[in-house]
């Protein structure tokens, strides 16, 4: 996978389809939501919640209420990524809220393996330690059956703690850094879309330009069509039925045109759905 198509798969999260019977089985939800478990960064915070669940166990005492905190704010980091990316179907104030609750668990979290390292006077790996480059090389890796705690074993079930909590920082950074992207992302989609209350409204204002009329069907698929408004060309602005088959369908019909049409232009810089 490029860095690019990286950038983009950590800027947001996933979408799914929804129905609420209105126009059947094709109709989309707004706001798209779920698949967090697709997100480069939830992969790395599992590997990290799973890797300090496990480090606690073996390094430190048990009588400890450092095992605890470590142990939650591991958890946090992952968990609020997924939570997260469910609530941004209605609210993206709270998906931004709850990513970033995430990202500042991680850098708690990071804390307290910097202090296990310090307080034993054991030397934390520097940016271009050999360690922390082979650590490195495991994240960039194409093979996502590769992304798993498996990938870093020798590192993260190392007999040696300083080598294990070495390794786990390496992957915070890794986690933080794809979170920050993936912050980044979120606002600029806030900034250029808005809210949840403002598209909701934004499609119903359309919708009753046009009368509430059902979705058509596009004749030549059978697919129901989707009420969309072009975001970009020289129609920027004006709404359209497009085919809810896009992209292997390409059809749709002009507002007030009953003439079936194809633009793939169109059909490709529009939302609204």
């Amino acid at each position: 996978m490029s860095d690019q198509e990286e950038e983009k798969r950590s800027d947001r999260s996933v979408g799914s389809d929804g129905s609420d019977g209105s126009h059947g089985a094709h109709y989309r939800r707004l706001r798209p939501s779920g698949g967090y478990r697709e997100l480069r960064s939830f992969q790395v915070t599992t590997i990290v919640y799973d890797a300090t669940v496990s480090f606690c166990e073996r390094f430190l005492d048990k009588r400890s209420r450092t095992i605890d905190q470590m142990v939650q704010a591991a958890r946090s980091g992952r968990q609020n990524i997924a939570e997260g990316s469910r609530a941004a179907a209605a609210s993206s104030q709270t998906e931004l809220r709850l990513v970033n609750t995430a990202r500042a668990s991680l850098d708690e979290l990071l804390l307290d393996y910097e202090d296990f390292l310090r307080q034993r006077g054991v030397p934390q790996w520097t940016r271009d330690d050999p360690q922390a480059l082979a650590v490195r090389d495991v994240g960039r890796r194409t093979d996502q059956s590769d992304r798993t705690d498996q990938a870093y074993s020798r590192w993260l079930q190392h007999a040696d703690p300083e080598i294990t909590a070495n390794a786990i920082i390496c992957l915070i950074h890794q986690a933080n850094y794809l979170l920050d992207k993936q912050i980044a992302g979120l606002e600029r989609e806030f900034v250029r879309d808005g809210g949840y209350s403002e598209q909701l409204a934004a499609a119903r204002i359309a919708r009753r330009a046009m009368g509430d009329q059902p979705s058509p069907a596009y004749p030549l698929c059978g697919k129901q069509m989707v009420l969309r408004t072009a975001r970009k060309g020289p129609r920027t602005g004006s709404q359209f039925w497009g085919c809810s088959g896009f992209p292997e369908c390409k059809g749709k019909k002009e507002e007030n045109d009953p003439t079936d049409q194809s633009d793939p232009t169109d059909q490709t810089n529009t939302s609204n759905e």
